[in-house]
């Protein structure tokens, strides 16, 4: 059985997997889910993912969910070239502290943007109130100068000449930031 990747590409988890899956070379059959549709909530899916979600990854019998668990899975599985995920233990650490902590910043305010300027308008048919939308980009705000001053500093990446999966996966969800901004 081949290595299968479920997907749903609306969601930036599930790019950051693909793109770094594609851009390795990675092998892997693309099972599309819907998560607008509830496909991720299916008999069938919650075989490979109890928890539901996706990005999930299934290796013949193993199976995986979450996204930075998946990359990092992959890169030691594949070998792919140590940029990605460094030997160097310190760099090493620079990339876990990232993943560790985008889930409860960028990624979570990105998230409430996404619900507050296109989800909750088109599913429950309601404007969400200015105010409420400018506090959520006040917090959103506040987590890009922390990750610029504290992870990027002056450097072109976050362990410094070199893209890594903390890189790949603070592109992707600052790219849907910057298009909910608009």
């Amino acid at each position: 059985m081949s290595l299968e990747l479920y997907l749903d590409l609306f969601s930036q988890p599930c790019r950051s997997v693909y793109i770094f899956a594609k851009k390795n070379k990675v092998p892997f059959e693309f099972k599309k889910l819907s998560l607008l549709d509830g496909e991720h909530y299916g008999e069938e899916f919650g075989k490979i993912s109890p928890i539901r979600k996706v990005p999930a990854l299934r290796d013949g019998d193993f199976c995986l969910a979450e996204s930075a668990a998946i990359m990092l899975y992959l890169a030691e599985k594949f070998k792919t070239p140590d940029f990605w995920y460094p030997a160097d233990l310190q760099q090493r650490a620079r990339v876990n502290e990232y993943l560790s902590w985008q889930h409860t910043a960028i990624r979570m305010h990105g998230s409430k943007i996404f619900w507050l300027r296109l989800l909750i308008p088109k599913v429950m048919g309601v404007e969400v109130p200015q105010e409420k939308m400018d506090s959520a980009f006040e917090d959103l705000q506040s987590s890009l100068k922390l990750f610029e001053e504290k992870f990027l500093q002056d450097r072109p990446f976050i362990v410094g000449d070199h893209i890594t999966l903390a890189d790949l996966v603070a592109i992707v969800e600052i790219m849907q930031t910057a298009f909910l901004s608009r």
